[in-house]
């Protein structure tokens, strides 16, 4: 059994381990996270087994996902061993996850502790969305990266400009304005079955629901998954507008949690991209 460094030359045994789970990546998003963060993959005989990334935010927060060990492998510790290795490459930084129920031991046995739930919720709206006026929401510029920089520091206390920046090329965005002054975002990219919706950050449920019809306007009758938090209050609506809840996650933490606001992040890029 090797544990190495997560590399390009593996990105063909991660997803067939995804695909084992029944987890909906493309090569092509395994491809957007390794681009964008670190790794390890458990190899056995040349064959992927195991994968675990991490993706920083400056040099105090990070977040991890994709942690992943084969049905066939499973029981034998090592989800552990991926884990450890995982924590000693992104220390001293503050990790957010989301795990499944299977995993929450795991986690919590290397000190991460509960602080939310993530539902996903996906499907194909139920009509068609008009935009929302062009004077309260409007398709993002170059111009407007700073502004939803700031947006995404007061939202989640960390600096993740590359993470953005590497979204908004992959994707489109959308920004909502106030008296002249950009209070919200949003960007909606091809993933998984479909699309995704997320990040959202406003500083009120109307205003990720405006953010969200925006990108709905533009994509149309198409499959869309909005990953949101319980606490959110976005869970109804989305279900009223045909995205169902399918499942959900739980939100840990290792190290401390940092305040935010006013702005609010309203639904996450992924559930490894906390």
């Amino acid at each position: 059994m090797l544990l190495v460094p997560f590399a390009r030359a593996h990105l063909e045994g991660a997803l067939k381990l995804s695909q084992e789970m029944s987890w909906p990546y493309r090569i092509e998003d395994w491809d957007f996270a390794l681009q964008l963060g670190h790794g390890f993959v458990l190899q056995r005989a040349g064959v992927v087994i195991g994968t675990a990334a991490w993706w920083p935010y400056g040099e105090s927060h990070a977040s991890a996902g994709m942690i992943i060990v084969s049905k066939a492998a499973q029981g034998r510790g090592y989800g552990a061993q991926l884990m450890d290795a995982l924590l000693a490459s992104a220390y001293p930084r503050s990790i957010v996850l989301n795990s499944t129920a299977e995993g929450i031991m795991l986690y919590r046995r290397r000190g991460f502790v509960p602080i939310g739930v993530i539902q996903q919720h996906q499907g194909i709206p139920i009509e068609c969305h008009e935009a929302p006026p062009s004077s309260s929401v409007r398709a993002m510029a170059a111009s407007d990266f700073e502004a939803i920089a700031r947006l995404d520091r007061e939202a989640t206390a960390r600096e993740r400009r590359p993470l953005l920046d590497r979204l908004v090329q992959s994707g489109d965005g959308y920004v909502l304005q106030r008296d002249g002054t950009t209070r919200g975002y949003a960007i909606s990219r091809r993933f998984g079955r479909g699309h995704v919706i997320g990040p959202v950050v406003a500083d009120s449920l109307t205003d990720a629901r405006a953010l969200i019809g925006a990108s709905l306007a533009r994509l149309g009758r198409v499959f869309v998954r909005v990953d949101t938090s319980a606490s959110s209050q976005l869970g109804e609506w989305l279900e009223s507008i045909g995205l169902r809840q399918v499942s959900d996650a739980t939100t840990m933490i290792l190290g401390q949690a940092s305040s935010t606001g006013p702005a609010r992040m309203f639904a996450i890029a992924s559930q490894s991209f906390n």
